[in-house]
């Protein structure tokens, strides 16, 4: 009888077990032409697809599916990779396809020329390895000892009965010592960063955010902005000259990261980040001391740590779903209320500008209610956006390489993907292409695309909505509810890179990171004060030809973002006069300043007058009543005194006739 190998669903220590990393099948490492296959359905199920955690489109086609399935269901099948040199193979990951075809068992081959084959044996039996039960969950199966080859082979014995033989599959393996050094050359990274490069747990990571704070105590401050459901707090960093208090004039920037738990290439950048800034500051990088000491900094590199704990009992070929969603199961990135409805059902009824604002559209009162479904995380996140006057922002999201910017929505409800801009979509469009421009991969269109999409096409960017629709996202609550434009920046096609990857993705996004927070700076900014020079909060900021207002800070100060151009600016505040004027933005990073004084309005004076000397003012519906009973007393005293009158000459007249 046949002996079967070991399986796990990957546990974190069965990983770390094999010393070996994956070979890189999900992070495109591994190029199409390495994958080969006995047979398949179609060319959109050949083996380029059978790359662990790979995704279908919306409508899977001929091009995009979801796996490799072969083109017959029978043991002689199997599916191919060819390493390209010898490797110290470890172990298998097996996943189904993302449908409903998985395969139950499977026999590994190898070999050193494609030629000649050998089985994997435990003794002298063939070893026939449990693999998967369902599509999705991955399975990890440990060779009983390493094995030397070049190109490896999975030869499916089982699968569902109600399906056929599809796979998606990673491999685990350490390249030999290479005497020209071409793999090393080709395939690795070198950075001369002294950084952590390594996964961190919960615990690790409050640790790791202690430590920069004491390097840079001056510069840093730890806070937190609430807790998750399982009462684990969410940490932040700011990063500032000034750490702890809003400071005249500077713009404030935030980095969020870990909305969906198990994408955890975000959350790294950001510890990374937080180190990289504090040692460059330490040593004088010009460039980083600017960008501190001109603007507040936060970074949250953990939104949903309680999904993140459930993505790390996986490791890093957790499957593509697990620990994605809250402890109580919500989306955290798209449990914000939808204000698009809102804001279009009051555009529609001509209710803007006159009855509805174009911004700041308020949050309706179901949603801050006890018992509507929200998550903690998302309140707690809502408040900070509240109580900072945040200018830019962007959450990193794992799972493909692209920069999406809203609307998230489309106007239309029956429509998947649909373009659908906001009034400051050329805004949008440069700050995305500023982040995917400087990335090493986003606009590269000789990469391999993660999925299906190539985004290469539109410059590593695309319209939230185009994309797909999404009700409630950060994105479009960001805009519509505070001043802060806000981006999502897909870092990377593997969710869960090993960390041997670290080194590497930190050098792809390194650049954009910064370039992005430079970004704040582009635009105009001023502060709006009365005539004796206190700053005027909530004072609202229109630009001519953009249909979406911001308001000042309680300071009065204010940041909009803006492309180079001039612009007509007009500001309003209840109580003050209306003014406007031309204000000018330039190509070079670096706000114009554009500030106002207003005086105040006749209206204003008439009521300081009236209170002061303890007079209610008098609203225009009261004057015209008072007009009107004023109208009606004079005009029936007229009436009487002719009545009267006339009554007298009638009398005289008729004693006249009678002597």
């Amino acid at each position: 009888s046949e002996l079967h190998g070991s399986s796990t669903q990957i546990p974190q220590s069965a990983s770390l077990l094999t010393d070996c990393p994956p070979l890189g099948l999900e992070t495109l490492k591994i190029d199409d032409f390495q994958l080969h296959a006995s047979s398949m359905r179609h060319y959109g199920l050949g083996p380029h697809r059978g790359r662990l955690n790979i995704q279908g489109g919306l409508y899977e086609d001929d091009m995009y599916d979801g796996g490799w399935c072969a083109g017959r269901s029978d043991p002689l099948q199997w599916f191919e990779v060819d390493a390209r040199r010898l490797m110290k193979f470890t172990g298998v990951v097996t996943q189904g396809r993302s449908s409903s075809d998985w395969v139950s068992s499977y026999k590994v081959l190898l070999s050193n020329d494609s030629h000649s084959w050998v089985t994997l044996k435990n003794g002298s039996r063939d070893l026939i390895f449990s693999a998967n039960r369902e599509k999705e969950i991955p399975v990890l199966n440990l060779f009983p000892k390493p094995v030397v080859a070049r190109y490896i082979r999975i030869n499916p014995r089982s699968w569902y009965a109600s399906g056929g033989i599809c796979m998606r599959v990673e491999i685990m393996g350490c390249p030999m010592p290479d005497p020209n050094n071409y793999y090393r050359r080709r395939n690795e990274v070198t950075t001369t960063d002294n950084l952590d490069f390594r996964h961190h747990s919960y615990k690790e990571m409050r640790q790791l955010m202690k430590v920069v704070n004491e390097m840079c105590p001056k510069i840093t401050r730890i806070y937190n902005i609430g807790k998750s459901y399982n009462g684990q707090k969410l940490y932040a960093i700011e990063i500032s000259d000034n750490p702890g208090e809003h400071e005249l004039g500077e713009p404030e920037f935030r980095y969020t990261a870990g909305s969906h738990g198990n994408e955890v290439l975000g959350r790294e950048l950001l510890l990374l980040l937080m180190q990289f800034m504090c040692q460059e500051y330490l040593s004088g990088n010009t460039r980083i001391r600017r960008l501190v000491d001109e603007t507040r900094i936060h970074l949250l590199p953990s939104i949903n740590p309680d999904g993140y704990e459930k993505a790390s009992e996986g490791s890093e070929l957790s499957g593509w779903s697990l620990g994605r969603w809250s402890q109580d199961g919500l989306d955290i990135h798209h449990n914000f209320p939808d204000l698009n409805s809102v804001l279009w059902e009051a555009e529609a009824r001509r209710w803007v500008p006159r009855k509805f604002h174009n911004h700041h559209v308020p949050i309706p009162d179901w949603y801050r209610s006890t018992n509507a479904t929200v998550a903690v995380e998302t309140r707690a996140l809502v408040s900070w956006m509240e109580k900072i006057p945040f200018v830019l922002g962007g959450n990193l999201q794992g799972g493909e390489l692209v920069v999406t910017f809203p609307f998230d929505r489309t106007r239309s409800v029956t429509a998947l993907r649909e373009a659908t801009p906001t009034a400051d979509d050329h805004v949008f469009r440069w700050l995305a292409f500023s982040y995917a421009s400087t990335h090493r991969l986003m606009t590269d269109g000789n990469r391999r695309v993660c999925h299906t999409d190539d985004f290469t096409k539109e410059d590593g960017t695309i319209n939230g909505a185009l994309w797909h629709t999404a009700a409630g996202s950060m994105n479009d609550f960001s805009y519509l509810h505070t001043n802060c434009f806000e981006l999502s920046m897909y870092v990377g096609c593997d969710k869960f890179p090993h960390e041997t990857e670290l080194p590497e993705e930190w050098e792809n996004n390194r650049e954009s990171l910064l370039v992005f927070m430079e970004q704040v700076h582009r635009g105009i900014k001023g502060v709006v004060r009365d005539v004796q020079g206190k700053g005027i909060a909530n004072a609202i900021i229109s630009v001519e030809g953009i249909n979406h207002d911001i308001r000042t800070a309680s300071d009065g100060d204010y940041w909009r973002l803006l492309n180079p151009g001039e612009y007509r600016v007009t500001v309003r505040a209840e109580g003050f006069s209306v003014s406007s004027k031309v204000c000018a933005v330039g190509y070079d990073i670096g706000a114009s300043s554009c500030d106002f004084v207003l005086g105040r309005s006749n209206l204003s004076r008439i009521r300081e007058i009236m209170q002061k000397f303890n007079k209610q003012p008098i609203s225009m519906r009261q004057r015209l009543r008072q007009r009107r009973l004023i109208f009606y007393i004079v005009s029936y005293n007229l009436f009487i005194n002719v009545y009267w009158l006339l009554m007298n000459q009638i009398i005289l007249a008729s004693f006249l006739t009678v002597h």
